[in-house]
């Protein structure tokens, strides 16, 4: 293979960069000429005493990688690929109480608890009221009489309210959960003004609501989620420290990747108007898949080497961290064909917008598909002959492919 022709010092994590745009032609560079790379990084750039992480852009490869939990460990430096430079250790070491940062077997025991919150009933017994609650909020954007933010208006919305509705938090407190969530993710990004310490205080705050639902119902259960959680403790169900990290997974993992694959499945559509005619002629059940593979919301995680190994042809050493990036391997031309044409009909769609399978593969998956659906199939319904106003603002994140603001209207 040929040396890939990158600039000096490009670094895949860059949140100035994400701001902008996803790398995908330098991710493709890499997938032809070197599809696991050394990135070099100045020693705690990313929160990390170290010098850099290995680049994984190849599909195969970030499956292998996700399916090997004793080689690539999520919890020796969790699952985020870049901090702030500021952080302290003892900050990061704190996030290994999260399920994503987990390894088996704790992450075993805990996954096979909290999925009880996931199961194809609990879903099916949310599918009625998510509907209505799509509908009410597209009729509401609808009523809006000029442009309106399709991210605020329309794209927020369901996931929040899905979150809320699976394990009961009540109506009047649901903004708190999105206000917290927001500040949790969006401390890179200056526009809001929000630093690492005040994300800290918002993690700590929706840790702290989760546990005291916790304790409600363990002195007074309910027929609810919750209680079938953290009800009689000693006989394997979760303390109240375990819920309130579940929660606090929940609110980053099942509602902002959520919010932002529609954000980004609503300017696919726009831009690529035949693929929308054709979704509103014909509701395809393939739609949603495709609109994950797109959107790819989680751009990196990262593993770290556990002991000496070998990965593409390189040696990985004991320690190194390994970047796994979703949005390369999802336009890898070996699994899909055209992988950057926007598809709503491809069938198989063996994409890794959801994880690249192992452990860690989303707890969420069906209900986020369903939230997809159910979203869409009501814009098209209402708001069939919606339009962009102008470009989308992106987030800047170092591995969230994040949307801030998309401006539409209805023609």
């Amino acid at each position: 293979m040929s040396c890939p022709a990158l600039p000096d010092g490009f670094d895949f994590t860059d949140p100035d960069l994400l701001q902008h745009r996803v790398p995908l032609p330098e991710f493709a560079e890499l997938r032809r000429a070197e599809p696991v790379r050394w990135i070099p990084q100045a020693s705690n750039l990313a929160g990390f005493q170290d010098e850099g992480y290995w680049a994984v852009t190849r599909h195969a490869d970030v499956k292998y990688v996700s399916t090997h939990p004793e080689l690539y460990s999520s919890t020796l430096n969790t699952a985020i690929i870049r901090f702030n430079e500021h952080i302290e250790r003892d900050a990061i070491d704190a996030q290994r109480l999260i399920l994503l940062n987990m390894d088996p077997p704790e992450h075993t025991r805990v996954r096979q608890i909290v999925q009880r919150v996931f199961t194809p009933r609990a879903i099916r017994a949310l599918e009625d009221r998510l509907r209505a609650r799509a509908g009410s909020i597209v009729a509401e954007a609808r009523a809006h009489p000029g442009p309106f933010d399709f991210v605020t208006s329309v794209a927020c919305e369901l996931p929040l309210q899905a979150i809320a509705e699976l394990i009961g938090i009540p109506q009047d407190d649901r903004a708190k959960i999105f206000d917290w969530s927001n500040k949790m993710i969006s401390y890179d990004d200056p526009e809001y003004a929000i630093t690492e310490e005040v994300g800290q205080e918002s993690a700590t705050e929706l840790i702290a609501y989760a546990m005291n639902m916790a304790a409600d119902r363990k002195q007074c259960p309910a027929k609810d989620i919750v209680t079938t959680l953290v009800s009689a403790e000693d006989e394997g169900n979760l303390n109240s420290d375990e819920f309130g990290f579940f929660v606090l997974m929940l609110a980053v993992a099942g509602n902002e990747t959520t919010r932002n694959a529609i954000t980004h499945g609503m300017h696919a559509f726009l831009t690529n108007p035949e693929q929308w005619e054709l979704y509103k002629a014909e509701r395809p059940e393939t739609a949603a898949e495709e609109i994950v593979r797109w959107a790819t919301p989680v751009n990196s995680f990262q593993r770290t080497a556990t002991q000496d190994t070998e990965l593409g042809g390189k040696q990985i050493k004991k320690g190194d961290r390994v970047g796994l990036f979703y949005a390369a391997a999802n336009h890898d031309p070996e699994v899909f064909d055209d992988p950057d044409t926007f598809d709503i009909t491809r069938d198989p769609n063996p994409h890794l917008g959801f994880g690249g399978g192992g452990p860690h593969y989303c707890l969420g998956k069906s209900l986020a598909v369903l939230e997809i659906d159910l979203i869409f199939n009501a814009i098209a319904d209402a708001m069939p002959d919606l339009r962009l106003v102008g470009d989308p603002r992106r987030l800047r994140s170092a591995w969230i492919n994040g949307v801030k603001e998309l401006q539409v209207s209805l023609a």
